[in-house]
């Protein structure tokens, strides 16, 4: 997915916003919550661009596990569901949650600003002083602000299904430097299959960032295959948020740890 910074991000934030805005959720709101065939409650959906095709989401049942996930079809498309959150990280530092990749992409490549796309992401978006960032990346913000009127995220950091780069590989991001993305996933490995991960995102932002983490304002899922022309399938499981003594071990091959 080519990014279109600061577009991108102020639609994030833009998407996840109302005229009057209710009390900002501390817990991700589950897709297992839902009836198959709608679209799940709590989550907004959101445009890379007006111009791009949206990539299709819904609720559906998982005929291998009898749960409600998520499915997401990409037919040369990108746009996600974001949920505002507001949680400090330090007292829930560990994200937990699952998906199923269909396909992959075999011609997308996430460091190559021409070719980025992924069957899946998991997006988290945090606040921070931009008051401390280059002159460059605080004139993108405020450029966005005023095209949006909402602020964007200080640092959005993302779980990625990559093609080619190996598991844990951190990419930057070839607009911005407030963007990292940590592979998840990788190549062929296990397509098909549900795949679990635990993580603890505040070391993998501050191995990413060089820093700690500020409050973490609202979390995302996308499926993208707007710059590639392809089509991709995925599923998503919930999305939880644990504090360290509720953090499990994965099962095996399933986290990046």
């Amino acid at each position: 997915m080519r990014y279109v910074l600061p577009i991108l991000l102020s639609l994030l934030l833009t998407a996840c916003a109302t005229t009057q805005e209710p009390a900002v959720p501390t817990e991700v709101t589950p897709f297992s919550r839902n009836w198959p065939g709608q679209a799940p409650r709590g989550w907004q959906a959101f445009l890379i661009t007006r111009t791009k095709a949206r990539t299709e989401y819904e609720t559906v049942v998982d005929p291998a596990t009898g749960r409600v996930v998520l499915a997401a079809r990409a037919i040369r498309s990108a746009s996600g569901l974001t949920q505002r959150l507001d949680i400090d990280p330090a007292a829930r530092p560990r994200v937990a949650w699952e998906w199923r990749v269909v396909q992959s992409i075999p011609d997308a490549d996430n460091t190559d600003r021409d070719r980025e796309d992924a069957p899946a992401r998991l997006l988290m978006f945090f606040d921070g002083d931009h008051s401390r960032l280059p002159a460059r990346e605080q004139m993108r913000m405020e450029m966005a602000q005023l095209a949006s009127g909402r602020r964007m995220p200080y640092a959005t950091l993302m779980y990625i299904w990559e093609n080619r780069q190996p598991v844990a590989t951190v990419i930057d991001s070839a607009h911005t430097g407030r963007v990292k993305m940590v592979v998840a996933g990788s190549g062929v490995d296990r397509l098909g299959q549900w795949k679990r991960f635990e993580r603890d995102y505040v070391e993998d932002f501050r191995r990413a960032f060089g820093e700690t983490p500020g409050r973490l304002i609202g979390v995302g899922v996308l499926t993208d295959t707007d710059n590639t022309g392809g089509t991709v399938e995925a599923y998503y499981g919930d999305i939880a948020l644990l504090p360290p003594h509720e953090a499990r071990a994965a099962s095996a091959g399933a986290s990046l740890d």
